[in-house]
């Protein structure tokens, strides 16, 4: 879930940026501390949106940085246990498919990819639903919801996500369920 996020923090600014203009170089460093970087409290930051405040800089002994106490606003991304989310399917390998969630890579296991006996074409990289010959292939929109989230900062981030649920799947099965639905619809109608 993407979420502005208020911080409070003391920003360090090295001598190579004292000769800009103070927003900036506060910005920027603030910019290397925390766009891209994974905090557990708030997820993934993403971008610096706007400096609320800056305070008095302090420069210690022995330390040539200036110390700036800055209120900023950050916009972050934090996938929750039960978000249903949108992404593009990046890879598909045997074990299952990679999903590209916001900026945060899940993975759909096979056993979670569909209600259907699955199996893997290896040479063309795409699941095949023996039943329902649904395919999913890489490039494929989906559909899919969080069922558990690892994200620390100094370990690999892992999501996984299923599609075995209603309306979930890639768009174009989930098309053709209403397509299916429409029709069962009109016949029943005509009884």
């Amino acid at each position: 879930m993407y979420r502005l996020v208020k911080i409070k923090s003391i920003i360090r600014v090295p001598p190579t940026k004292f000769g800009m203009k103070l927003d900036e170089s506060v910005k920027e460093s603030i910019a290397e501390e925390y766009e891209g970087k994974l905090d557990r409290r708030f997820g993934k930051g993403l971008v610096v949106t706007k400096i609320d405040e800056i305070g008095e800089g302090k420069i210690y002994p022995e330390d040539a940085t200036a110390h700036f106490p800055v209120t900023f606003e950050l916009l972050t991304f934090k996938p929750e246990t039960h978000e249903v989310v949108i992404g593009d399917v990046i890879d598909n390998t045997e074990f299952g498919s990679f999903i590209r969630v916001g900026p945060v890579d899940g993975l759909v296991h096979v056993s979670q990819l569909m209600n259907d006996y699955v199996s893997f074409d290896e040479k063309n990289s795409i699941f095949l639903g023996k039943e329902s010959k649904k395919t999913l292939k890489e490039g494929d929109p989906v559909r899919a919801k969080i069922i558990s989230v690892s994200m620390l900062p100094s370990k690999e981030n892992k999501i996984g996500l299923t599609m075995r649920q209603p309306n979930l799947g890639a768009f174009h099965w989930i098309e053709d369920e209403k397509k299916k639905a429409k029709k069962q619809t009109k016949k029943s109608k005509k009884k």
